[in-house]
């Protein structure tokens, strides 16, 4: 089919453009930046022309028209690509490049500002990329705000509406969460032994767990970078990063473990649909919810530290410091946190509810780009009791911005809300609970496959998590572990 053909053309300039990027975050010398932002700025020109080319829309037409709905998988590789293709078609190719090289060149000031704790040198990047943002928004349309159709680049059918419903209310329930389990872990503190934590032993230890889980390093690998992240440069080639505390081993290690969710969904995927919508992940509540699965639900679990905890203390003798019970005692801590990364599960979304106010009002023009510090620091102070320091643990803490990703920040909660359900439901399997008790995972790992991997983007997010669980996307089984783990 003439239309698929034209896509996997696509998916091989994304895939090189991609590749430019992992490599920028990785190895690249900062003084090759100007020419790396050139190339990708290429790229993306050449790819969106293809995508809404001419022949592009001839092929998708005559797909369509020859469509008879008997092969569900087809008809939806054709709805999704309708999709893509009317949002396409509204974009210049001027507009694409200059959003392309403007990424390029903010996540290299985000870097240095960052290094720097200075706000005021990556402020104009984010008037760019802001500007961007609302002139995408506005060739799109949308009904209601600007940020609505920013959402739904990231989560099908979601709206700011409903989002700041949910979020209004988990709110009032997740800080009475986050307080009583922070009460909890000062009435018992326990400190991790004292490092080093060499970091050839965390490397190790890092790719010891996540092969375990499943992970295939035939065709991924893990490498260093300032903000981890996991990308797909082809079908059988993932990428994951992570970056390392010699102080703390568990700061790297559920970094990896996150990320491995995140490679293991795209390791799942249908490999021979590389560069269609059924060979591509739904959406990034869905990817979310698998990275959380395994780094909170699996990783923080007393059976996975029942089998990993000696071969730690083998990797670091210190550990052997601690009982097992007191190191599951550290690794529930509930500690208020400048940093979303290193959050903890009861306090973390907290850290996404800011960041969602902040982005509504930063796209509406009510928060100005030279005042985004203070409200940083009053918001966060609302919700956490403290203000950050500076920037750095401020507002120039994540990369998310630089990238021009706006509307990205809450499917990190939906995610949460996702891995919780999808977990819950998996768990009443006897044959999934019996690995969990032993730390054994293929079986998990086959579930998810089954009900969440094999089936792409052919589905609709909230779709697809009713069809795996039984039910609609809910807050419940987020909040019930949330308290059996931090307040029972």
């Amino acid at each position: 089919m003439k239309i698929f053909e034209l896509a996997r053309e696509h998916a091989l300039i994304d895939s090189a453009a991609a590749t430019l990027g992992w490599d920028q975050e990785t190895f690249m010398p900062s003084a090759g930046n100007d020419h790396r932002a050139a190339q990708l700025s290429w790229l993306s020109a050449k790819a969106h022309t293809l995508a809404t080319s001419d022949d592009w829309k001839r092929a998708l037409e005559e797909a369509e028209a020859a469509n008879d709905g008997s092969d569900a998988t087809l008809s939806a590789n054709l709805r999704e690509m309708r999709r893509q293709f009317d949002r396409a078609t509204k974009l210049s190719v001027e507009l694409v490049a200059r959003e392309s090289e403007a990424t390029s060149l903010g996540k290299h000031a985000w870097a240095a500002a960052r290094k720097a704790s200075d706000f005021a040198a990556f402020a104009p990047h984010l008037e760019t990329l802001l500007a961007i943002a609302r002139e995408k928004a506005e060739r799109w349309g949308y009904e209601s705000e600007p940020y609505d159709v920013l959402l739904d680049t990231y989560e099908r059918g979601s709206s700011s509406a409903r989002i700041s419903k949910l979020f209004g209310d988990l709110k009032p329930v997740l800080v009475g969460i986050a307080e009583q389990a922070v009460t909890r872990t000062k009435s018992h503190p326990v400190v991790l032994p004292a490092g080093p934590y060499p970091i050839d032993q965390q490397i190790k230890l890092n790719a010891a767990i996540a092969e375990s889980l499943g992970f295939d390093f035939e065709a991924g690998r893990i490498d260093t970078t300032t903000h981890p992240f996991c990308t797909t440069l082809g079908p059988r080639d993932v990428r994951l990063t992570t970056r390392y505390d010699e102080d703390d081993f568990t700061s790297s290690l559920f970094g990896v473990m996150h990320e491995a969710g995140h490679g293991l969904y795209e390791q799942g995927l249908p490999g021979s649909d590389f560069g269609l919508p059924s060979g591509s992940a739904v959406s990034l509540g869905i990817h979310e919810s698998q990275s959380r699965l395994w780094e909170n639900h699996v990783g923080r679990s007393a059976a996975f530290w029942g089998k990993w905890f000696p071969v730690a203390c083998d990797h670091f003798p210190q550990l052997g410091q601690l009982s097992l019970e007191d190191f599951l005692r550290f690794l529930h801590r509930a500690e208020k946190s400048f940093i979303r990364v290193e959050a903890d599960e009861a306090t973390y979304d907290l850290h996404i509810l800011l960041r969602f106010d902040l982005e509504r009002r930063m796209l509406s023009g009510d928060l100005k780009v030279k005042d985004v510090p203070g409200a940083w620091g009053d918001h966060f102070k609302e919700l956490f009791g403290m203000t950050p320091p500076d920037d750095r643990h401020g507002c120039l803490q994540d990369i998310h911005w630089s990238m021009g990703g706006l509307g990205y920040f809450s499917t990190y909660t939906l995610g949460n809300l996702n891995a919780a359900q999808l977990f819950a439901t998996a768990s009443a399997d006897p044959v999934i609970s019996a690995g969990l008790a032993k730390a054994e995972y293929a079986p998990l790992l086959s579930w998810l496959r089954e009900n969440i991997h094999r089936h792409g983007a052919t589905y609709d997010p909230a779709v697809l998590i009713e069809k795996a669980t039984g039910a609609p996307p809910s807050t419940e089984a987020h909040l019930s572990h949330l308290f059996g783990r931090y307040c029972a």
